[in-house]
This record gives C-alpha cells, structure tokens and sequence, in this order.
C-alpha cells in the first residue's frame, strides 16, 4: 500500500508552484494600486485652466460637518461657509485681511487671565 500512495502523491500536482504564482500576482496588483494612488495624487497639484489661481490661507471646523475657510480666489479674499448642503459666501473683503495681531496685543494678558494668574499662583503658596 506505500508504493501505491507514493505513485498516486508523486502523479498529483505540487499546490506550491501554484501559491507561489498566485502571490507573485498579487503583489503586482498591490503595487499596481498603490502606484496609481501615488500618481493620482501627484496629479492633483496640476491645475487646470492655466492662470486660475485659488488658495486656502485658513479654516475652521465649526460644526460636525461644517467649516469655515478664508480663501484667495481671482485676487479676491473670500470667507466662505461649507457644510453639507453646499457653500455659502459669507463675506468678501475689499483688501487682504490681515494674518496676525500686533505683537503688543499678542503679549499683553486680558484683564481676567491676569487676575487668574495671580489666584492661581496665591493658591499655589508662590509669591508673584
């Protein structure tokens, strides 16, 4: 019975060559993949329309599903509101508004987080 098992094993196909050809292409279509997502995004930055310039300087999630953007579009500075149920211009600026406070007003501390500085380090037993 051992000659017999041995000459029906020895007549069936390896199941080895198979796995392995079936992994090599699966690795090719994995790589496939993930070049296409590399090249997809990388043509993303292209811009379509030649001169057409558009930038997003800032936004604001303020909801689930909603944002608040400044953008720059066509020399113009826009702050618009997108949600769900699509955009809305909120306002339009004559000129650029500006980016940052002036360092003064970014130092000086507001009345209140003066007063709770000076409660906090009263009830930490540190002198100011």
């Amino acid at each position: 019975m051992n000659a017999a098992a041995a000459e029906t094993a020895s007549s069936m196909p390896s199941a080895l060559p198979g796995l392995g050809q079936t992994a090599l292409s699966l690795l090719v279509v994995l790589g496939l993949i993930f070049l296409l997502g590399w090249g997809l995004k990388r043509m993303q930055g292209l811009r379509v329309g030649g001169g057409a310039s558009m930038r997003i300087h800032g936004g604001l999630q303020v909801g689930a599903k909603e944002r608040v953007l400044l953008i720059e579009a066509g020399g113009q500075h826009l702050l618009i509101g997108v949600s769900a149920g699509g955009v809305n211009t909120l306002h339009v600026y004559a000129e650029p508004p500006v980016a940052n406070l002036p360092e003064t007003a970014s130092s000086e501390l507001p009345p209140f987080a003066t007063a709770f500085r000076e409660a906090l380090k009263k009830s930490l037993g540190k002198a100011s």
